[in-house]
């Protein structure tokens, strides 16, 4: 399914049934809801999470910084010839490499720089940047899309929010969207391989992404969440 569909479908079922379970449903719950049905598209950088973290203005800025210094180092490295000219050659091709690898180098750098520095301001940035030099490593629909995940996920927010106010609400929302985005996933012609090594893939074949009727189950689907969205906190009230 596209990054749209997860949005609304997985975060409005979620908050649906928090409610309908009588669990409360508050903004750092609905945040981390949000936050979950985009996660798991993380090992794609064209993905709306991606790219909304890295967006296309961010790229650029770094393709003329790469330029910039590319242009620096050749002229001001004269004595350290021909190695500052390999050196600026290497940083002028990373400048004009697609958007999509660019991104998962910027990635893999805030990555090691969470493993690098951020244990020094918490511990659960070491887990963090993990996560994110992995996910630019593995293929789309992979790692991030197992039940491994789902679950590992799931227990980060427990113990990160174990014992603080509303601290269930916010682990519940995150697992239970992160869950139902690998659900929706199963919906389409590719389906998922929730256990891997073990190579059989749960595919029930409805929709194909990005054709015409895969955009009409999407579109049915949103349209029915929004609809127990509108039953669970208005209609019931």
């Amino acid at each position: 399914m596209m990054g749209r569909a997860h949005l609304v479908i997985s975060t409005g079922v979620t908050l649906s049934v928090m409610g309908l379970a009588g669990i409360p449903v508050t903004l750092p719950a609905a945040a981390a809801a949000a936050v979950s049905s985009l996660l798991p598209d993380i090992d794609e950088p064209n993905s709306i999470l991606v790219r909304t973290v890295i967006p296309t203005g961010l790229l650029r800025v770094l393709q003329l910084a790469l330029v910039v210094g590319a242009v620096f180092i050749f002229y001001y490295s004269q004595d350290y010839a021909p190695w500052n000219l390999a050196l600026a050659g290497l940083i002028a091709v990373v400048s004009f490499l697609p958007g999509r690898t660019l991104r998962h180098i910027v990635m893999f750098m805030i990555g090691l720089g969470l493993l690098q520095f951020g244990q020094a301001f918490s511990p659960w940035n070491t887990i963090a940047g993990c996560v994110l030099m992995i996910s630019t490593l593995v293929s789309h629909r992979g790692l991030t899309h197992t039940a491994y995940a789902a679950a590992g996920w799931t227990m980060l927010l427990y113990f990160a929010t174990k014992g603080t106010a509303g601290g269930e609400s916010l682990w519940i929302a995150g697992g239970m969207s992160y869950a139902l985005h690998l659900a929706a996933d199963m919906l389409t012609n590719r389906g998922i391989r929730p256990l891997p090594p073990l190579k059989f893939r749960v595919k029930f074949k409805l929709m194909s992404t990005g054709s015409k009727w895969g955009n009409t189950v999407e579109n049915m689907c949103i349209v029915l969440t929004l609809v127990l969205l509108w039953y669970v906190f208005i209609a019931s009230k």
